[in-house]
């Protein structure tokens, strides 16, 4: 049994103050005993506008948001998903959402490049997202190996396509963990019913860390940071407010559940329609 937390936060545009709370943050999930801690989504800066983040992109690599990371995971000897930070990718004036997963010795051993982009327009609040402006999408699938379980990584929009789920499934993903910044009237009405759907269906673990406040540039995001188990079971979570929520994973009980309820191994993707 291991015990993970997901951090809210209402990140805003000045990066060192941001990096100063999601360094408070921890340190609360480590006092918890937390050995795995995710970030939500661009917990180092949500800018007054979104090429903010084009400004202070980094080399894969090297930087200010990469070395705070690492610093991070070492100090307190935990696991940690950082959210998302802006990495430079080939294309002018974009970045790469990447979302990194380092082990306790600080090392980088995940990549993930959010895949699924925002471009959405909200008519009940006249609210409009074009993501594809300054980020270049990712095209791996990427679950890893990690003492806590199999880890699989997503960011925010990608839980609206249960087949990027399925597919981590495929390569026995047991937890995923997904930073986020939900918009809060989107998240009102879809955010618990699509993680726990995602929990059910795939029977794996969720943890969502996500945004949630007032920011600003004006955007509100919805919060209600969670861990799910894998019969769908809300085990903590927190409504509003920047703060922590822990809970343990317990991969015998994933174990079990999947044997009990094998629906994993019901799949059949080949059926035909009758002829006519």
């Amino acid at each position: 049994m291991s015990k993970v937390a997901a951090i809210q936060m209402a990140s805003g545009p000045n990066v060192k103050a941001n990096l100063a709370e999601a360094e408070k943050l921890i340190n609360i999930a480590v006092q918890q005993e937390a050995e795995l801690v995710v970030l939500p989504e661009n917990f180092a800066i949500m800018g007054m506008a979104e090429t903010d983040k084009v400004k202070i992109a980094e080399e894969y690599g090297s930087g200010l948001l990469q070395d705070f990371l690492k610093e991070q995971a070492i100090k307190h000897n935990i696991w940690l998903v950082g959210g998302t930070i802006p990495l430079r990718s080939d294309e002018p004036g974009k970045v790469f959402a990447a979302c990194l997963l380092l082990n306790s010795q600080g090392e980088t051993v995940a990549r993930y490049d959010k895949i699924h982009l925002f471009d959405v327009t909200i008519e009940a609040n006249n609210e409009s997202y074009t993501e594809s402006e300054t980020i270049t999408p990712g095209n791996n699938i990427v679950v890893v190996d990690t003492p806590f379980g199999r880890l699989g990584l997503a960011v925010c929009y990608d839980l609206r396509f249960p087949e990027l789920f399925r597919a981590m499934v495929e390569q026995n993903m047991e937890i995923c963990a997904l930073p986020s910044a939900f918009t809060s009237l989107t998240g009102r009405v879809h955010w618990e019913s699509l993680l726990r759907a995602r929990a059910i269906e795939n029977l794996s673990f969720m943890i969502a860390a996500d945004q949630g406040g007032y920011h600003v540039g004006g955007r509100e995001t919805h919060g209600d940071s969670m861990i799910i188990d894998p019969w769908g079971l809300v085990l903590n979570r927190l409504p509003h407010g920047t703060g922590v929520v822990v809970a343990n994973i317990d991969l015998t009980k994933l174990a079990h559940t999947r044997k009990m309820f094998p629906a994993l191994e019901h799949k059949r993707f080949h059926c035909e329609f009758p002829a006519k």
